[in-house]
């Protein structure tokens, strides 16, 4: 399982030889936007959170570019169906297997809704598994005690949690999250793309690694394997 980071919540997810795009953000987001080309990205699915537009800005054009399908709870498929694309909806507590593994939709507390005011549904996150390996990506959260159903049905490799603060989880709150989750592989997302978020990363690190956890901020672009 391959894992890229394009900024904000925006993850490029690779599992044997399919793509799936979380939470796309690339072209209004100022960090991404000259580094990233949404035409050049393939990808077969797309996995929404929730229905804010630094989620979901370019789930439409990267979608009808690829033929993919975009799969997030009922109101949020609903609303890519009525535009002509191919979805897959859940809701909380649901399971899936697709093609490259299992998915579950989970918990978040926070808002949602789509840049033209329509309802997005509850928000979300997904835990993945595929290649052996299982994913938590929490979505825009924060922190909240049903995080910890998680480790009671999966062992996770790697939890993808919101560290920016102000609208979501902060570190502190991040860090607590992994416990509830039990994971101490932490990659950190939804920072620094406005002032509101924007973090000290030697601190983030740090107070992670105090905890005897790994922090893992990655530069746009790049990846990880697990």
């Amino acid at each position: 399982m391959k894992i890229t980071f394009y900024g904000q919540n925006t993850l490029l997810v690779k599992i044997n030889d399919i793509n799936i795009l979380i939470d796309p953000f690339i072209s209004g987001n100022p960090l991404s936007k000259d580094k990233i080309a949404i035409d050049d990205i393939k990808v077969d699915y797309i996995l929404l959170t929730h229905a804010h537009e630094d989620h979901v800005l370019d789930a439409e054009a990267i979608a009808k570019n690829n033929n993919a399908t975009i799969v997030s709870n009922y109101e949020i498929a609903m609303y890519y169906q009525n535009r002509g694309i191919q979805v897959h909806p859940m809701n909380h507590g649901g399971n899936w297997n697709f093609e490259f593994g299992k998915v579950k939709y989970v918990n978040a507390i926070h808002t949602s809704s789509f840049a033209d005011g329509t309802y997005g549904g509850q928000p979300g996150g997904f835990i993945i598994e595929g290649e052996h390996k299982t994913i938590y990506i929490a979505g825009d959260t924060a922190l909240t005690m049903d995080m910890k159903l998680i480790p009671m049905y999966t062992k996770l490799d790697l939890a993808i949690l919101p560290i920016g603060d102000n609208f979501t989880m902060g570190v502190d709150d991040a860090i607590i999250a992994s416990d509830f989750v039990e994971c101490d592989k932490i990659l950190g997302v939804h920072y620094d793309t406005f002032g509101y978020i924007e973090i000290d990363h030697d601190e983030a690190k740090r107070k992670f690694f105090e905890r005897n956890k790994d922090l893992m901020l990655l530069e746009i672009g790049s990846s990880i394997e697990l």
